[in-house]
This record gives structure tokens, C-alpha cells and sequence, in this order.
């Protein structure tokens, strides 16, 4: 898991399908080790905007290690961010999957954080992985299946936002959106017994309804906090009550 350098905040790393960008707040030296929160993004909807991806996440990252005394990491997975490669639901997976290995503490040990499909990817990463001790969904669907009904106009808007630029790409489009629904978050969920799950959703998302954040607090098998944010919309990291209340559940899991 070679480091290749870095740019502005980001260091670069030789991930699965090419270079990742991975962010994580420092640590000094000398000091004990402590627990990892793992921070993921969401699909891009806007025309162009798979670059901007992962802008904020470092600034999002610092506060949240700031006031929870966590180790903070995040990353921007294939096709977004400046990270090579392509966008599909399986290499998403693999690059978090990646991204966890890299970042897990000297214990071993981490919590999750996603946002829209991130947390639809969490919840997947979560129910293979005993490592992982908690998730927090927001803004998540419970059924990412429903994205892909139509796969020719999934594709055309991911070409669209730029997570797929390669010509060609994918070579099977009918398994490439058939990814979306492997991921199974509801089913997920129902396999974490024991581990604290957090959904947060916004009362008038016009993205993902409501809905889907009550199916997956419904399955979870472990303790459940669910909050349905009044008038808040679908991108819940830029609410300044949606940060609050997720800084309060990160301290509570130390």
C-alpha cells in the first residue's frame, strides 16, 4: 500500500485500480494510539462534478477529530476526487475496503461514516468486517437497486458528472448496474448484532426519501439512533445541526 506523494491536503496512494487520494488527520509523534472514524463520500449527481468530490471532506475530518479525539481519515474513491479509475458499486467497495486496511489503528479497529452511497458502501464493508464497530448512514438509500432500473441513463449520468471517463467503460453494462444492488444495505445492516448503527436523514431530501432511512434502521439488529432532520435536504454534511449531532455519536462510541 505504497504512498506515491501528495498534493494539497491529499496524500496519493496505489489503490486497487490505480492512484486514490486519501486524506487523514495528523497524529503526533510519540502519542498513544486512538481510535479511527472513516469518513465516505457520496455519488456525484451534477454535470462535471466528480472532481469536487471529496473538497470538504478534509476540513469535515479535522473538526470532527478536534472535538472527538478520534484519528479522522477519509478518501475519494475510483473516478472521483482526481482518484484514477472508474466508477462501479463493486470497485467502490474494494476501494474502501482498501482504504480501511490502510487507515485501521494499531488495534485494528474502526467506525464508519458514509454519506449517500458511502453509506450504503459502509453498511456492505461493515457486515464483512468485524474491525468495524459502528456506521453511520446519512442521507443513505436502502435499496441502491432502484438507481439502476434504467442502466443506459445511469450511465449517461455518470459520464455526465465524470466518475466514468474511460471510453468503452463498462464492458458489461448490464453487471455493471446489477453492482448497485449487490450491495444490499438493508440486508447489511440485518448482519451487524451488537453494533451501534446511526441514520440521519433530511425530512425534505429530494434525492433519496425518507423512507429508505426508516427500512434500514428497521433491519438493524444492534442499538439504533435514527434522526429524520426537519427541512434539511439530501447534502447532510453541509447542515451544521446534522455535524453536531454526529460529533455527539462519534464521542459517545469511545
Amino acid at each position: 500500500m505504497a504512498e506515491t506523494g501528495g498534493t494539497g491536503p491529499w496524500r496519493l496512494l496505489d489503490g486497487p485500480a490505480g492512484v486514490l487520494h486519501a486524506y487523514a488527520t495528523p497524529i503526533a509523534p510519540g502519542s498513544p494510539p486512538v481510535p479511527v472514524l472513516l469518513l465516505c463520500h457520496e455519488l456525484p449527481r451534477e454535470r462535471g462534478a466528480a472532481p469536487d468530490v471529496g473538497r470538504t471532506y478534509p476540513a469535515l475530518a479535522d473538526r470532527l477529530a478536534q472535538e472527538s479525539g478520534f484519528r479522522v481519515a477519509t478518501g475519494t474513491l475510483r473516478g472521483a476526487g482526481g482518484s484514477e479509475g472508474d466508477f462501479s458499486a463493486a470497485g467502490w467497495l474494494e476501494d474502501l475496503r482498501f482504504l480501511a486496511d490502510h487507515e485501521a489503528g494499531a488495534d485494528g479497529v474502526l467506525w464508519l461514516v458514509g454519506f449517500d452511497l458511502g453509506g450504503a458502501l459502509a453498511l456492505r464493508l461493515a457486515a464483512e468486517d468485524d474491525r468495524i464497530r459502528g456506521v453511520a448512514c446519512l442521507g443513505a438509500p436502502a435499496d441502491p437497486a432502484a438507481w439502476a432500473t434504467e442502466p443506459a441513463e445511469l450511465l449517461r449520468r455518470c459520464r455526465s458528472t465524470g466518475v466514468i471517463r474511460s471510453p468503452g467503460y463498462p464492458p458489461d453494462l448490464g453487471r455493471w448496474a446489477a453492482e448497485l444492488g449487490d450491495l444490499r444495505p438493508r440486508e447489511a445492516a440485518g448482519h451487524r448484532e451488537g453494533r451501534p448503527l446511526r441514520v440521519v436523514h433530511g425530512s425534505e431530501d429530494p434525492d433519496v426519501p425518507s423512507g429508505a432511512a426508516r427500512a434500514l434502521a428497521d433491519a438493524a439488529r444492534g442499538p439504533v439512533d435514527f434522526r429524520l432532520v426537519p427541512g434539511a435536504g439530501h447534502w447532510l454534511r453541509a447542515d451544521p445541526r446534522v455535524v453536531a449531532t454526529l460529533i455527539g455519536w462519534v464521542e459517545r462510541q469511545r
